[in-house]
């Protein structure tokens, strides 16, 4: 029996370009920055960067439409200082608050677990200013005991290991293995060991009373 003759093969369909359209201004960013406003909590310095890559996007698309590479680059200084703008009016508005956001965040990673040196990082890449960070750290209402508790019963290890409440004390390898694991998410060895000390019902009782405050 003879096959069915096969029609003509079909050119894959390539993506459509995206036109470059006007450059950003004034107007245009500060409609961006509430739309990422509205959906993301931000600092000023990584709202900059959202509107700074919405800029450098433009630009990629008007040098690939063959727009003056002076004319893009002249657009693209003067639409860097709108952003700026644009992320100070923000401030002024209200609607960003690098201190609230701070506080926010700190207390969110801490009690899924991780360190302050590790919530520390995270703030700097966020654009947090040390000094508002060291305060919001300082004030913070998490324990870091808390928070290593928090990592061990993500991780299942310490007092949240299978088993743990029947065994008793983990053995040295599982122990040394969990040490390391705490180590390496930036929290102090005297933490650590603190957290690993405690029985299965002393530290469940810990992180449901850190939930209630």
């Amino acid at each position: 029996m003879g096959g069915r003759a096969a029609g003509p093969s079909r050119a894959p369909r390539l993506p459509r370009e995206i036109p470059a359209g006007p450059a950003p201004d004034a107007a245009s960013l500060r409609e961006a920055a509430l739309n990422h406003l509205a959906r993301f909590a931000s600092t000023e310095s990584n709202l900059v960067r959202v509107l700074q890559r919405r800029i450098a996007r433009w630009a990629q698309r008007a040098e690939r439409e063959g727009q003056p590479p002076e004319e893009v680059t002249r657009r693209v200084a003067a639409a860097r200082e709108m952003a700026a703008q644009a992320a100070r009016d923000m401030v002024s508005a209200g609607a960003v608050d690098d201190a609230a956001f701070a506080a926010a965040r700190a207390r969110r990673l801490s009690r899924a677990g991780r360190s302050r040196r590790a919530v520390a990082a995270h703030l700097a890449a966020k654009g947090v200013a040390s000094e508002t960070a060291g305060m919001v750290l300082e004030e913070s209402t998490t324990d870091e005991l808390d928070a290593a508790l928090a990592h061990l019963r993500r991780r299942r290890q310490g007092p949240f290991a299978p088993g743990a409440a029947q065994e008793g004390a983990a053995d040295e390898a599982a122990r040394l293995k969990a040490l390391g694991a705490l180590a390496r998410a930036g929290f102090p060895r005297d933490i650590a060991e603190r957290a690993l000390d405690l029985s299965p019902e002393e530290a469940t009782d810990r992180l449901l009373a850190a939930r209630r405050d």
